[in-house]
C-alpha cells in the first residue's frame, strides 16, 4: 500500500474486495522512506477480521485513550507492530490539512505528472507498458543497452551528475533494464520538463559517448561504488582511511 497516489478519494480498497490493507504510509502520506527516515505502516482489516488482531487494540471511553487486552481471538502481540508513533501523527496531520478535496486533487495531479512525464520520456527510451497509467510507468532499456552497453545503472548514475535524483532501477523484475518513474504530485510542468530533457540528453550520449555514462557518476563528490563490496562488507559510520 505505499502505492496510493493514484487512488485517494477515488476509490476504498474494501470495496475492491480486499479484506487486509497494510498501508506503507511513505510517499502517499507524505512521510519518510525506509533509510530516509523510520517507516510505519498501519494494517486495516475488514470487521470480520477484527477479533483477530494484535493486542493490545487502543480504543477510547469517555476518561480517553486506554489498551484493551481483551481479545479473546487475538493472534496475540506482535513486536513493535505499533512502528513508528511518530511517523503515524505526521501522516495523519497531513490527512487533516489536505482534507478529502486536497487528497482527491494530490491524486489527480499525480496521475496527471505520470501520463505527461511518460509520454515525454516514450519519445528517447521505450517504455514498458505504453498505455496510459496511474502514478507511475516502467521504461525498457534493453534495446539501448544492447545496442551501446550501457546499462540503466548507468543512466541512472548520470542523471545524478545533472543534479537531478536518479528513480528506482531494476524494479519490476518482470522488466529487464528498466526505470520505475513516479513524479508524484508535487512536481511542476517546469521541473517535468527538465527531467525529461535530461533522460533524453543521457540517452543521446549513451549512443555517441557510452563510455561517459557507463563511468559515471563524474562531478558527485562521491563517484561510481563497488556495489558489491559495499554490500558484502558495509561500513556503517565515518572513519579517516588510512593512507
Amino acid at each position: 500500500g505505499a502505492n496510493l497516489n493514484a487512488v485517494l478519494g477515488k476509490i476504498r480498497p474494501g470495496d475492491m474486495g480486499f479484506d487486509i490493507v497494510h498501508l506503507n504510509l511513505h510517499k502517499t502520506f507524505s512521510t519518510p522512506h525506509g533509510m530516509g527516515g523510520p517507516g510505519s505502516g498501519p494494517v486495516g482489516v475488514k470487521s470480520f477480521l477484527a477479533d483477530f488482531l494484535p493486542i493490545p487494540i487502543i480504543r477510547k471511553n469517555e476518561s480517553g485513550f486506554y489498551p484493551d487486552f481483551d481479545l479473546p481471538n487475538s493472534i496475540g502481540r506482535v513486536r513493535s507492530f505499533f512502528g513508528n508513533f511518530l511517523v503515524l501523527v505526521k501522516a495523519y496531520a497531513y490527512i487533516l490539512m489536505m482534507g478529502e478535496d486536497g487528497l482527491k486533487r494530490a491524486s489527480e495531479m499525480a496521475v496527471l505528472n505520470a501520463n505527461y512525464l511518460r509520454t515525454l520520456i516514450s519519445k528517447h527510451l521505450k517504455v514498458a507498458f505504453d498505455r496510459i497509467c496511474m502514478h507511475e510507468f516502467v521504461t525498457d532499456g534493453t534495446v539501448l543497452s544492447k545496442k551501446t552497453g550501457v546499462k540503466i545503472l548507468d543512466v541512472a548514475k548520470r542523471l545524478l551528475d545533472y543534479g537531478v535524483h536518479a528513480p528506482t532501477v531494476y524494479f519490476p523484475l518482470i522488466v529487464h533494464e528498466d526505470l520505475m518513474i513516479e513524479p508524484t504530485e508535487t512536481e511542476s510542468k517546469s521541473t517535468l520538463d527538465t527531467y525529461a530533457e535530461i533522460v533524453a540528453k543521457v540517452i543521446e550520449e549513451s549512443k555517441e559517448n557510452p563510455e561517459l555514462v557507463k563511468t559515471a557518476p563524474h562531478t558527485t563528490p562521491v563517484k561510481r561504488l563497488d556495489d558489491v563490496t559495499a554490500t558484502k562488507k558495509p561500513v556503517f559510520r565515518w572513519k579517516k582511511q588510512k593512507k
